[in-house]
């Protein structure tokens, strides 16, 4: 594929209102049928970022060890009470979150859990998959475990980096510079390489470090405080990348997690080898644009609700089999719909 069709792809997919199908797509372009998507209002989100948590209950952040997370759930909407899949293992829950569906629908299981090169991607489509029939829209993915990587499939819609396990260095003030020089990247003349050439429409950040720390060192251990501080701090620099650029303004964090602390509270402390049972209560947290402001969350949450809650903010539309549901109670006002109403049946009508 070539630099120039890369750089312009978003450009002209945008334009294109049957671009859902290649072959009536250029025959509309040769008719001079070209739809440009409607921009979104001031008061509507054009940018989301998605901070992906583990090992972190809701009453840490409520308790006052990660000030920056709690100013967002004070000046946004929160739900302490979100449920993640059961059990939350890190692989298959990160599934049911870009999916939107159950473990037996996925079917991404325990077995992946372990990584194996031999495998291939994960079949079922993701919200980046969703994003780009619906809108157009580009992914950018910081992944900090390598096991992940076999759930984002490469296309040029989403850019993706990993690192992890076998990257001592990598840690959330690590991911957070890799953020800042993405985004300083993607808005400058060029694109340095990557597959994106503007702020993406959803960044996901993930931060895993406080579980493996907790499953380590102890949940009660000065090394886990730290941990939770220093992804803390992260997400507050990667706010900040935000404010830099000049889209702070037009943008929307989402902040959930796959799971939390120890399932068991007297489980402070863990012998050598020994793995604790990890609680699926996770916060979801909402802060931004277009959200509302000191709300409490009064429906039902689950992890699953991310992908669904991810579209409706961007005015996206889609037709799915996902089980996601859109925290619409969250929103000031219902986003403008931008979709390039690419969907089947939008040509027997």
């Amino acid at each position: 594929m070539s630099t120039y069709w890369q750089r312009h792809r978003r450009q002209v997919k945008k334009k294109i209102q049957g671009s859902f199908l290649i072959v009536l797509s250029l025959t509309w372009l040769s008719m001079g049928g070209i739809v440009p998507l409607p921009k979104a209002s001031a008061a509507q989100a054009e940018h989301i970022v998605l901070v992906v948590l583990e090992g972190i209950k809701s009453s840490t952040i409520q308790g006052g060890a990660t000030p920056h997370l709690a100013k967002l759930a004070q000046d946004g909407a929160v739900s302490w009470s979100a449920q993640s899949i059961t059990p939350p293992l890190t692989v298959p829950a990160m599934a049911s979150l870009l999916t939107g569906l159950p473990v037996d629908k996925h079917r991404i299981t325990a077995e992946w859990e372990r990584y194996d090169f031999a495998r291939s991607f994960m079949r079922s489509p993701t919200v980046f998959d969703y994003m780009d029939l619906a809108g157009g829209a580009d992914t950018g993915v910081f992944l900090m475990d390598e096991r992940l990587y076999q759930l984002v499939r490469p296309e040029i819609y989403v850019d993706s980096q990993v690192c992890g396990y076998t990257k001592p260095q990598c840690t959330p003030e690590t991911v957070s510079v890799y953020i800042q020089d993405f985004l300083k990247k993607v808005t400058s003349e060029g694109g340095f390489g990557f597959r994106l050439f503007g702020v993406p429409n959803l960044l996901v950040a993930h931060f895993p470090t406080a579980a493996r720390i907790g499953q380590k060192y102890g949940w009660d251990s000065p090394k886990y405080s730290d941990a939770v501080t220093s992804i803390d701090n992260a997400i507050d620099q990667i706010k900040k990348n935000y404010q830099e650029i000049g889209v702070l303004d037009r943008t929307m964090f989402i902040v959930t997690g796959l799971n939390s602390g120890p399932l068991n509270p007297l489980a402070k402390k863990v012998k050598k080898g020994e793995t604790v049972a990890l609680d699926p209560t996770v916060p979801m947290i909402a802060w931004g644009t277009n959200v509302k402001k000191h709300y409490a969350i009064s429906q039902p949450v689950t992890l699953l609700d991310s992908g669904a809650t991810i579209m409706y903010a961007l005015g996206l539309e889609t037709h799915t089999e996902w089980q996601s549901q859109a925290i619409t109670e969250i929103f000031q006002s219902t986003p403008k719909r931008r979709t390039t109403e690419n969907e089947l049946e939008k040509f027997y009508q």
